[in-house]
């Protein structure tokens, strides 16, 4: 039985859920990130990049960070959403420690590519911004959907309603040209989009629980974080207020990598609208396709795993 932890590339945009998602995957024994590479989304990519350094580094570990893609292919760029994340991503941090460090100089794409090449077969890519990068990588090796193990990436919605529009969740809108060109690739690719990340509500007690016992930089900052990101989404939807918290979204994409079973999956091809008043829409259809998408959770099993993860000896 192979028992080895999965070797995964982390493209993110940091971002409290992506904070979230990173320290779960560095919390797992089943989880080897062996990169990470950052684009726009949730703040800026020099911005992103930076809170990867600094979230890995207060985490006592050393991985290569990229700065990757800074806007979207074609669209305008969007205005990065400083109300849901913080003007830094990480909920307005009062303070950070100085750490030390540097960008690995490559370009995100560059550094897929080169991984991949380097170790075929062997990689999991994580996806959970935008999705230029992957779109980038792509470009440059035409065999990249051959190199990888599988793309996983957290986008999109089939029947849920969007997050920023009556159809399209944020990450897919962002980028749809680089989307469409992503899910169009004869990958493995599993999505996990609103459909399940909206019923996985976090409370945050849950991460103050972690803070009080972990009693570590890295916790305290997530428990920062995800109080403003718990302020806001507490302050739209009612039934988060109930118990003052967030939605997993981003986390959802490892849970699924370690634990797939907690989840029910429907087959078939995604096609992404790029044009028009329902832009970065997520179309599934037909039975027969290559990608897969997340349409049931285990919700309670999910928080439990995260809790579990995060309560380990992972940190020094």
């Amino acid at each position: 039985m192979d028992v080895r932890p999965y070797k995964v590339i982390f493209d993110t945009d940091p971002g409290v859920d992506d904070a979230m998602a990173l320290y779960f995957a560095l919390a797992h024994p089943g989880i080897e990130v062996i990169g990470i590479t950052t684009t726009f989304g949730n703040v800026a990519v020099e911005q992103a990049a930076s809170n990867a350094l600094y979230l890995t580094r207060i985490a006592g570990v050393t991985i290569p960070v990229t700065q990757g893609i800074a806007a979207p292919l074609i669209i305008p760029a969007p205005i990065p959403p400083a109300h849901i994340h913080g003007a830094d991503g990480l909920g307005n941090l009062p303070e950070r420690l100085p750490v030390q460090g540097t960008l690995d100089p490559r370009s995100s794409a560059q550094f897929i590519v080169d991984m991949a090449r380097a170790q075929p077969g062997e990689i999991t890519l994580v996806a959970v911004g935008p999705l230029g990068n992957l779109s980038l990588a792509l470009a440059l090796e035409p065999q990249l959907p051959h190199l990888l193990r599988e793309v996983i990436l957290m986008g999109g919605t089939v029947q849920e309603p969007g997050n920023v529009s009556a159809v399209a969740e944020a990450n897919i809108a962002n980028d749809p040209h680089a989307a469409a060109d992503v899910f169009a690739a004869p990958w493995k690719l599993t999505m996990v989009g609103l459909d399940v990340t909206h019923r996985v509500i976090l409370p945050l007690t849950l991460f103050k629980e972690v803070a009080d016992k972990q009693q570590h930089i890295a916790t305290s900052t997530l428990h920062h974080a995800v109080s403003f990101y718990a302020n806001f989404y507490s302050g739209r939807h009612p039934h988060v207020a109930q118990v003052h918290g967030c939605f997993g979204h981003d986390v959802l994409a490892f849970l699924y990598l370690v634990q797939p079973e907690l989840f029910g999956l429907a087959r078939g091809r995604i096609q992404v609208l790029t044009e028009g008043p329902l832009q970065g829409q997520t179309v599934l259809s037909g039975s027969d396709g290559v990608s897969q998408v997340c349409m049931q959770v285990d919700a309670d099993a999910c928080k439990q795993a995260l809790e579990d993860a995060l309560l380990s000896h992972w940190l020094d």
